[in-house]
């Protein structure tokens, strides 16, 4: 069956990093693009930094860029978050999700999340 896998959640104090990753089985890997998301207490999901499926190309949210790096090795099927110079404001459970969109359909899975917590 189809599994995500996060894993290198974690406390960090501001400034710090912490290099996210996820394992993916059970889908045809270096077809999807693939995405973390993050959702802090009371706020809704919001999506962080994508990669194409070839690793071409990636995008991030504002609040990102310039910090975090995403990255994806399909020989492994994983995919990488590197979170550098963390504020407090990154506190949130973050996911990892694979999505691709067809003609009629779209494939979309995720995984159970790790928690990441940015405090002195």
């Amino acid at each position: 069956q189809v599994q995500l896998v996060e894993s290198g959640g974690g406390l960090v104090q501001p400034g710090g990093s912490l290099r996210l990753s996820c394992a993916a089985s059970g889908f045809t890997f270096s077809s999807f693009p693939m995405n973390w998301y993050r959702q802090a207490p009371g706020k809704e999901r919001e999506l962080v930094a994508g990669i194409t499926s070839a690793g071409g190309s990636t995008n991030y949210a504002d609040s990102v860029k310039g910090r975090f790096t995403i990255s994806r090795d399909n020989t492994k099927n994983m995919v990488y978050l590197q979170m550098n110079s963390l504020k407090p404001e990154d506190t949130a459970v973050y996911y990892c999700n694979a999505k691709r969109d067809g003609v009629y359909t779209r494939r979309e899975y995720w995984g159970q999340g790790t928690q990441v917590t940015v405090s002195s």
